[in-house]
């Protein structure tokens, strides 16, 4: 299959989201659990250098990486978080399109409300329009915006401004 994907011009790609987990360091021998663990990063390692297509990886934890893959990856991408001009977009694309939302709703002081990063924004959007559609009328309000803002910042406690 290798070859008849190069033969036909396609990239074979695999994702790993939360990578992290699968490529972590290796530890000392304690235990069975250990020599397991590690007999399946030297796996993983062996199999990355045999791999043709591109491997992507995400995580969040870059530092829990064991250097042998870190030393197998080309290049590493870090996205940083998103000024308040790229919060604001993100929060009007997960949100319009869908349930309407009130007119009362100000984008720019909801991005301006918290610093979350693009997944929390998706998180919360997505409460949002959960409390706006079981609220009976189906609007987006800045009420339903403000619990959904509540819950995602209680997770860590990230400081919400006034909103």
């Amino acid at each position: 299959m290798k070859s008849s994907a190069r033969h036909a011009g396609i990239v074979i790609f695999s994702f790993f989201d939360e990578a992290d987990a699968l490529f972590a360091k290796r530890t000392a021998v304690k235990d069975s659990h250990d020599r397991y663990a590690n007999v399946s990063a030297a796996f993983l390692l062996q199999r990355m250098e045999e791999y043709d297509g591109m491997l992507i990886l995400a995580t969040n934890l870059k530092d829990h990486f064991d250097d042998a893959f870190v030393r197998r990856i080309r290049f590493a991408v870090k996205f940083r978080n998103l000024d308040r001009a790229g919060r604001e977009r993100l929060w009007r694309t997960v949100l319009e399109g869908g349930l309407p939302v009130s007119r009362d709703v100000d984008f720019g002081a909801l991005a301006e409300a918290a610093e979350l990063s693009p997944a929390r924004i998706s998180s919360a959007a997505h409460v949002t329009k959960l409390l706006a559609a079981c609220d009976g009328n189906g609007i987006i309000t800045k009420d339903h915006l403000r619990e959904a803002l509540e819950l995602e910042a209680g997770k860590d406690e990230t400081v919400i401004r006034r909103f």
